[in-house]
This record gives C-alpha cells, structure tokens and sequence, in this order.
C-alpha cells in the first residue's frame, strides 16, 4: 500500500508519500485552470505498481464560492420565506463605512421558489405540503436550467417529512441534485441553515465533477479521502454530495499537522503560522484544537464544525504594488502559479518572494532541492523601475515589501491571539508553509513571541497534516431544553440515534468500531442570550453539566449567572475513527556544533540594509543537538529558513529547528 498526502495550494501542490518503509516529499506547480491536472500529474510522477490509499485536501469548493463560480442553483422553500436568504441578519460587518454592501444572495430572487406546506416548532404537521406547488417549481426549474437544488423549510430539523417528500416528488422526474436541510445541517435558526444549505447545493456539482475526474483516473484498488474543514477527513463519495464541510479543507490539514508536531516536540500552546504562496493562515492552539460554529466565508455564513483559522492575503506570491495614495501595497492579489514571481521567469510584478531573493534571502540554487532555477537576473530593471516611482532605493523598497507583508500577518496574529485575552509571549510560533520560514523569526520578533518551532519539510505540513488527521463525522439536533427539564439519562438517550449513525457511517469509512471514539457536546445558553457556548459532555451520570457551562461561560466572559436559567440548545456529536498514521522518527544526536559538511556555503543577506555574511546549511545534514547563531539560511527542499542576527538555533530530537529570538 502506497500512501499519500495531496494539498492542492494557489501556486503549489505539495505530496508527502510512503511506499515501503521510505516516506519522500514532492511539489509541482499548481494548474490554476484545473487543479487536477497538477495532482494527477504528482501521481504519476510518484508512480508505484501498488494500491493506493489517497487523502487530499482541495481548494475547489473554496474558489467556487470566493469567486462566485459555482453552479446555477435554486432554492425552494416555504411560501413567503423565499427572501430569508436576503435579509439575513441587522449585523454589518464594516459598522463605520459609509460605503458598504452587503454580498448579494448567490441565489437571485428570480431562483427562489415557496410552496405550501408547515410544519410548527414541535414538529407538528399544520398544513399539508402542496404537491402541486412542488410540480410548478419543476417546471419553473427546467425553464431556468438551474443545475441544483436547495431545499429548506420550516423546523424540518424537527420533523423532515415535508423536505423528504419534496425530494421525492423532485427525483421523480428530474435528475438534479438536491440538498435537504435536514441533512446538511439538522440545527435551528432558518438564516444560517438556508445559507449552509445553499453553499452546498451550489458548489457540491463543482466538487463533484472534480473528484469524479480524480477517481476515474485512479486505479482500481486505489482509496481517495477527502480533508473537511473540522480537521478530518471522509471518503471522496461522501464529500461530493457535502462539499460545504471541505470549505477550509487545505488549512485545516495545515493545523492538524501542527498541533500533533508541536505536541511530539513538547508544546502545546501554539500559533500555527501558514505562510503559503497565496496567503497566510494563523490559528490558536491552546492545548487543543480550535473549533468554531460561527464561520463566514465570502461574505455568507457557514454553520458547520470548522477548525478556527484566520486568513490573510499575504504570501509569497503576493504582489507588491502602489496604491492612488502613492504608498506601497503588499497583496491580497497574488500572481499565483502562472504567471508567478517576476523570478520564475514569466512574472512582471515584484511579488514578496522577489523581494526575499533581491536581499539575499533565497539561494537560487538550492529552491526546491535544485528542481527550479530562480530568475535573479530579472529582478534588477523591476525593482529599479519601482523604487524611481516610491523615490526609494531598491533596497529599501525590498526590505519595505517584506515590512508591508510582516505588518498584515502580524495584525492576522494579534486578531487570534491579543484580541481574544491571549498573551501572545505564552506561546510558540509554529511555522510552516513553503515561504513561513523567511518571516517567522521577525513575526515572532514583532509580538515578543519567544520562539519559533519550525518542522522539517515545512512547505509540505498541510500534506502531512492529512495523513495524521482521523476519519471524522460531525451530527447536530436541536433540542431546546430547560434546565428543569434536563435529565441525564432523557439526554443520553437523544444521542443515541447519532450514535447509530456515526458508527454506521465509520463503519462505511472502513473504520472498525474498536478504532471508534464518539464525542459528546451540548450548545448552551443563559435563556435570553443570543449564542451558545459547546460544553462537551461525558457518560458519568453524576457529572454536573450545567455547572461546567456555568465554567465555561466565566472563563468566557468573565462572569457566571446562577439565577438564570440555563437552556441546552443543541446536542452534538462528534465521531473519529482513527486510521493508520504516519510514525515520526528521531534523528541522530551529534554536538552543538553542527558537522562539516551541513555548511555549503556563505552569502551577503541584506538585514535593515547593511549586507551581512550569513552562512548557507543544508538541512538535512543538522544533527539533534546542533547550535547556531544568526545571521545563517537553512535551506531544504520543500522551504527555506531564515536565522536572523537577533536569534539563535538548536536542533531538537525529531530534527525540528527551535529558533531562540532574543
């Protein structure tokens, strides 16, 4: 069995695999106009006679949605709640800005259709659903060419006979895919379930033409898994008919990987800092992974488990520009694969890879273990022309790029950590990304962050990520329990159909019930608040819950409540099976000084424009153990490393660089 990991970047596509005993890396271009292309290509040049056990994490779903390119989609729901999708909530997200706008619906009024029928908030059937209502919207639906459906009506997370039998009379004489809201998401609050719901039908046709040009290139033994955005994965089938769960599928992967590296190197209290060639994620980990129910992508709310990540446009690909003030702009446009940096041989715009190689900072001779050659002697007439227009050198004009993209990924670092009461000096900046390495050490720097973890083949961690994360299924209901109504064993007993079906659905997954964990969570409420707080909840019929979000809600927000009424809103449940992983080795220990012939080189590295000699290692060769004082490069295959003057390295056990800033 071969197994591999595939993450799909805007200007990368990296592999980490394993056939035999031996695990190899590999990055390729990515092919932005088909991003199969780039992966079917890695798979081939990794070649191997044996079966395949694939996880791959896509950005197809994401694009689809950001740039507004998924399928022609119509929404049908109750008479007289077609507009929901429109008036969303009184939030604005831009409070101060004159000019702002709401996103428009990505479903036009011209698309959203209401039928007769209710059902009340106790499941109960009011009015019949109108048949005939549901044959006039197919007809209407054929006329547009919609090519998929949303279906979601009144309190079907109740009772969902009415969005089922829509489904039927639909499947009946056409064959457009349908999402049922009780399938997509089973919780209360008619917006952000329409929304969800939406998302889905609407980049689910996309992501399954995508898998499905995968899969059919895949050979017959072949398994192909799919990242979600709560940081676990769910085979290929599965992922096509509930793509609004991979809408964060490749950064999730990313802080997988963190979290179980920086927990084998020994700590637990990280900032996962993703600096790829598009953007940079950051995510809070302290002691566990980051989860959030109250995502936002593009403007539209998502109301599935996510890991919680913060993204920025700043990347190595990101272009510097001047913006009608006359300042120096760095991104969010990248110059992606094609054209690139102006330095891969196509690009015309400086990019913050361009201005990293123009002081130094890159060694074109070592990019990608040789495989790539870098373009230095493009980089002159285009920062000469730039810097004539800022009236600056194009020394200071680089050095500014890397300021400019510094200062977005540092407020992306506060926005985690100090905005939400964390002190950013209690943790560990792990970096990681094919460009993380060249900035981390100054980010870390900038926040009084003490130390930076760098993995090995951090360029490739999202992959990595992948083959660490477990197979995982996520169920919701919504209950609506007093807290006088609260009974333990009436609680435990509402779980167990998600129980059946968790196990049922590992099961499905090839995950045998003694490799299944099932989680439990309460979403709960002071009665009269708006939002909920995820208590999670354990089998021990003496175990006070109500008290543990009495806990929580302090440590929260500062306060507890006694004399009010505690509501339990949602139940939830968390399934992992836990398939086989990869197993991380220690290195050979050797003596602070690192061996002679990890040093390749010396080169000028311009640092707060003075020209420093700076030693090149190869990394590969650094012994656990191994000492250095900056100014040095750590240069490897899948990235490159910057030690700065300011800071100092040791080697751990497991061949990670702990960067020391003083």
């Amino acid at each position: 069995m071969i197994v591999i990991g595939v993450d799909t970047g805007g200007t990368f596509t990296d592999f980490i695999y394993k056939k035999g005993d031996a695990w190899s890396v590999y990055k390729r271009l990515s092919t932005p106009a088909n991003p199969a292309r780039a992966v079917l290509e890695g798979l081939r040049q990794i070649g191997g006679k044996d079966p395949r056990q694939i996880v791959h994490g896509s950005t197809v779903a994401t694009n689809a949605l950001l740039e507004r390119k998924g399928v022609k989609t119509v929404l049908i729901t109750n008479r007289g709640f077609e507009d929901i999708i429109e008036i969303g909530r009184q939030n604005r997200t831009r409070l101060y800005d004159p000019a702002y706008r709401k996103e428009p619906p990505i479903v036009p009024a011209s698309l959203r259709f209401g039928v007769r029928g209710r059902i009340l908030c106790t499941g109960e059937i009011l009015e019949d659903l109108n048949a005939d209502d549901v044959q006039d919207v197919l007809e209407k639906i054929r006329k547009e060419g919609a090519e998929s459906i949303a279906v979601c009506l009144l309190f079907s997370f109740v009772n969902p006979a009415h969005e089922k039998e829509v489904e039927r009379l639909l499947r009946e004489r056409d064959a457009v895919p349908v999402s049922l809201s009780h399938e997509v998401l089973s919780e209360f609050r008619e917006y952000e379930r329409t929304s969800t719901t939406l998302i889905n039908a609407y980049v689910s046709p996309i992501m399954k033409h995508y898998i499905s040009c995968l899969s059919d290139s895949l050979g017959r033994g072949d398994n192909l898994r799919i990242m979600q955005s709560n940081g676990g994965c769910i085979s290929a089938q599965k992922a096509m008919s509930e793509s609004v769960r991979t809408i964060l599928s490749g950064p999730a992967g990313g802080v997988v990987g963190a979290f179980e590296i920086g927990k084998m190197a020994g700590f637990e209290k990280l900032i996962a800092f993703d600096m790829g060639g598009t953007s940079t994620d950051v995510s809070l980990l302290d002691g566990k992974l980051p989860f959030t129910l109250e995502s936002t992508v593009a403007g539209y709310p998502v109301k599935v488990p996510m890991i919680d990540i913060h993204t920025v446009g700043a990347g190595g690909g990101s272009i510097a520009s001047i913006n009608a003030g006359g300042a120096l702009k760095v991104g969010p446009e990248s110059a992606g694969a094609d054209p690139g940096p102006v330095c891969h041989g196509k690009g015309r715009r400086i990019t913050v890879t361009d201005a990293n190689l123009y002081l130094g900072r890159l060694v074109p001779e070592t990019f990608l273990g040789g495989q790539m050659r870098l373009r230095v002697e493009r980089l002159e007439a285009h920062f000469r022309k730039m810097s004539e227009e800022l009236q600056l050198s194009p020394v200071e004009l680089a050095e500014g790029i890397l300021s400019v993209a510094n200062a977005t990924m540092e407020r992306a670092i506060r926005v985690i950590s100090v905005e939400r009461g964390h002190d950013p000096r209690e943790f560990t900046l792990l970096s990681f990304g094919g460009a993380g390495g060249l900035h981390a050490a100054f980010l870390a720097k900038l926040l009084d962050i003490p130390r930076v973890l760098v993995p090995q083949n951090p360029g490739i961690l999202s992959a990595i990520g992948m083959l660490l994360a477990d197979v995982v299924k996520d169920y919701s209901l919504t209950v609506m329990l007093k807290e006088t109504d609260m009974d333990k064993g009436r609680l435990l007993e509402m779980f167990r159909p998600l129980e059946t079906r968790g196990t049922a659905d590992l099961a499905s997954e090839g995950i045998g019930i003694e490799h299944v964990v099932l989680d439990k969570y309460l979403d709960m409420r002071y009665q009269g608040q708006s939002y909920e707080i995820i208590v999670p909840v354990g089998d021990d019929s003496h175990e006070d819950y109500v008290e543990s979000f009495h806990r929580a809600h302090e440590n929260m927000y500062g306060y507890r409540n006694t004399g009010k009424i505690v509501e339990i809103v949602n139940i939830r449940l968390r399934g992992r099976g836990f398939p086989e992983k990869p197993a991380f080795k220690k290195i050979e220990s050797g003596t602070p000084i690192p061996p002679d012939d990890a040093f390749m080189s010396e080169r000028d590295v311009i640092f707060d424009s003075i020209p420093l000699k700076a030693k090149v290692l190869d990394r590969s060769r650094l012994m656990g153990g191994n000492t250095l004082r900056g100014p040095a490069i750590v240069t490897e295959y899948s990235s490159t490393i910057i030690i700065p003057p300011f800071a100092e390295v040791i080697v751990d056990a497991y061949g990670n660089l702990i960067i020391d800033v003083k």
